[in-house]
């Protein structure tokens, strides 16, 4: 089985199509094979990135049925060890997709041939999108230092989560306390996830026991984007304490992006950022957060 990276956050703009195609031809230089997928596919626009035309057939295909396998609508780049899930359909959206589709395609994912799978993810929270991200093995947030980025970063974990607690809610019968803790105006005292778990724990020891077990694999991993200052750097570790201290779970600092003129230079040219400038400190800094994503056990805030 292959191991599933997703790449949100929430927000478009933040650079979420620039990170997964850079991660993935940095796993590529490290010999493992990879599948770039395109699920933005309200405007997929992850081809770009990559510097090639929009294929002919598309996850839109295998969507609406007129393919039977992923394997139909993969296109072999020219980049060695990369294979390339383009999303694009002018009528089709992510949020179209019913629940027979997503499974149908989440099991697609599973079945991919190559070790890794990148998932490119649309902005927003929808729950097609949310889950998406759920199904992933490891789960990035990408973020940039503007407070709309950030705001919508914790938007976007919070509503993780609560998908995640909705999983076990026809198990554990707590539909209604999720439906509360969702409005902010509750009369429980339930003001983040974290007061919902203990909640549970307080008048269902049971059921908070199970509830704990069934989140317990659900962590972040941490990705700054554009990042100017040292106080741009901090802020990871401030986010990261305050998943902390409001999810009550763990999230990683996988590290930064430094802002840098090649980005968008690249992007004129068509080329790969990581291609076009391959000594770009930028190049350094993926590569490291691709072998921390990659040994999970080592993840390492980084200074």
């Amino acid at each position: 089985m292959n191991t599933i990276w997703a790449i949100g956050g929430g927000k478009g703009g933040i650079g979420k199509s620039f990170i997964s195609s850079s991660l993935a031809i940095c796993l590529t230089r490290m010999g493992k094979s990879v599948t770039l997928i395109d699920l933005d596919l309200g405007s997929a626009n992850l081809h770009t990135c990559l510097g090639i035309k929009i294929p002919n057939q598309t996850l839109s295909d295998f969507v609406s049925g007129r393919t039977h396998s992923l394997a139909d609508v993969t296109t072999v780049t020219e980049i060695p060890g990369l294979n390339f899930i383009s999303g694009f359909n002018d009528a089709l959206n992510i949020a179209d997709l019913n629940r027979d589709a997503k499974n149908r395609l989440i099991h697609g994912l599973r079945s991919l041939p190559t070790p890794y799978v990148i998932l490119d993810l649309g902005a927003g929270t929808s729950e097609n999108t949310l889950d998406f991200f759920l199904a992933a093995d490891q789960k990035v947030v990408a973020v940039t230092p503007e407070p709309t980025s950030i705001e919508n970063a914790y938007r976007f974990m919070k509503a993780s989560y609560y998908r995640k607690l909705r999983e076990a809610e026809s198990e554990l019968g707590i539909q209604s306390l999720i439906e509360a803790a969702m409005d902010s105006r509750n009369n429980l005292g339930i003001k983040s996830p974290a007061d919902l778990v203990r909640y549970i724990h307080q008048t269902n020891p049971e059921a908070g026991l199970r509830l704990s077990n069934k989140i317990s694999d659900f962590s972040i991993q941490l990705l700054l984007n554009q990042v100017r200052t040292r106080q741009d750097i901090e802020l990871g570790h401030s986010m990261k304490s305050v998943c902390k201290k409001y999810f009550g779970i763990e999230a990683n600092y996988l590290g930064y992006i430094d802002h840098d003129n090649a980005v968008w230079q690249s992007l004129r040219k068509r080329r790969p950022m990581v291609i076009e400038y391959p000594y770009s400190s930028i190049v350094g800094q993926f590569l490291q957060i691709s072998k921390n994503l990659l040994n999970p056990a080592a993840l390492r805030a980084v200074i």
